[in-house]
């Protein structure tokens, strides 16, 4: 059984007309479980608003009574890409209290893995300011509730993008191996591949940063290599995913080679590094049609299901990316291990 977590229903983040990151993303995604023929496989989890004390395991006190504010006062632009309105700060707790409620339900066995259908995005969100369309980091949120109780957490990051705001939040932090697969260069004009966590975590960052279009067989050379041996050595217990569909090969703000059956196939490859413990969270994705596909075919890889409504793709450049991040990995596994 897959849960799945929707805010289709109850999103009242509103954005500016032809802004890219709008409610329509959550529709869409929602029909593309529903094209898939999963939704008996589905059960919903009604997500409730993330505490203060949720989200002070991430964010700045003086940050979330700013946003507050804002929000509360009819709300404007935090950013030139960034806007919140009064119904904003509600939906983006929200969201986080989703991804929440889905640890609670796979954890008590009641699913083997959860999906959480949430806007806004929150991967470029730092602990004291919004960035890139999102206002909390919600993935890094549903990290630290799990690290706060004990749990070692791989947060695999796939969007288009990269991560910064949650590579910033645990730079340092010995509890949690971040991965962030992105194009490059592009906005937000981080993740270099050098980039590899502070002196409390070193190897413990990840990046990949992939030239323009790159396809998903690099991808899976990553994550069966680089990836693979850095969960070898750090064990996690919960696997966590910023699925951002704007990876996909058709979407307007991309320009990496990836289609639906390439998320199938991470997915895979996902979940055997800490088996019925893994929820994903979307993050970007900005053509309808390919959001739709590729939240299907990534919810039926959870199910076990065969539905692939396009192949996996292969023959992008790539490789030497992964190589040089192969070598400066196991770099420095050696030097922890043989300080």
């Amino acid at each position: 059984m897959l849960a799945v977590s929707s805010l289709h229903e109850l999103d009242r983040h509103e954005t500016p007309p032809r802004h890219p990151e709008n409610p329509a993303r959550l529709v869409a995604a929602w029909k593309g479980l529903q094209d898939a023929g999963l939704r008996e496989a589905v059960t919903l989890v009604a997500p409730a608003a993330a505490t203060r004390t949720d989200l002070e395991r991430v964010h700045t006190v003086a940050y979330l009574d700013q946003l507050h504010d804002w929000c509360s006062g009819g709300g404007g632009n935090l950013d030139p890409d960034t806007v919140a309105v009064n119904g904003s700060f509600e939906t983006a707790s929200l969201a986080v209290g989703a991804g929440l409620a889905l640890i609670d339900v796979v954890e008590s066995g009641r699913a083997s893995a959860g999906l959480a259908l949430i806007r806004p995005p929150g991967h470029h969100a730092l602990a004291d300011r919004a960035m890139g369309f999102c206002l909390f980091n919600n993935v890094a949120v549903a990290a630290r509730s799990l690290t706060a109780r004990g749990e070692r957490v791989l947060v695999v990051d796939w969007d288009v993008h990269h991560g910064n705001g949650t590579q910033a939040i645990f730079w340092d932090d010995p509890d949690v191996l971040f991965v962030s697969s992105h194009l490059a260069p592009h906005w937000p004009y981080s993740g270099e591949v050098e980039e590899i966590g502070g002196p409390n975590a070193c190897g413990l960052t990840v990046n990949l940063p992939l030239p323009r279009g790159a396809t998903g067989d690099v991808l899976l050379r990553a994550y069966d290599t680089v990836v693979a041996e850095a969960v070898d050595a750090f064990k996690p217990s919960w696997v966590l995913v910023s699925a951002g569909f704007d990876s996909h090969r058709d979407d307007p703000l991309g320009g990496l080679g990836l289609a639906a059956g390439d998320y199938r196939r991470m997915v895979q490859r996902l979940r055997v590094f800490a088996p019925g413990r893994i929820i994903l969270f979307l993050e970007g994705g900005y053509n309808l049609s390919a959001t739709g596909l590729a939240v299907g075919a990534t919810a039926a890889a959870l199910l076990d299901d065969p539905y692939e409504p396009e192949g996996p793709t292969n023959g992008g450049p790539g490789a030497a990316t992964v190589n040089e991040a192969l070598a400066l990995h196991r770099e420095a596994l050696d030097q922890s291990v043989n300080p």
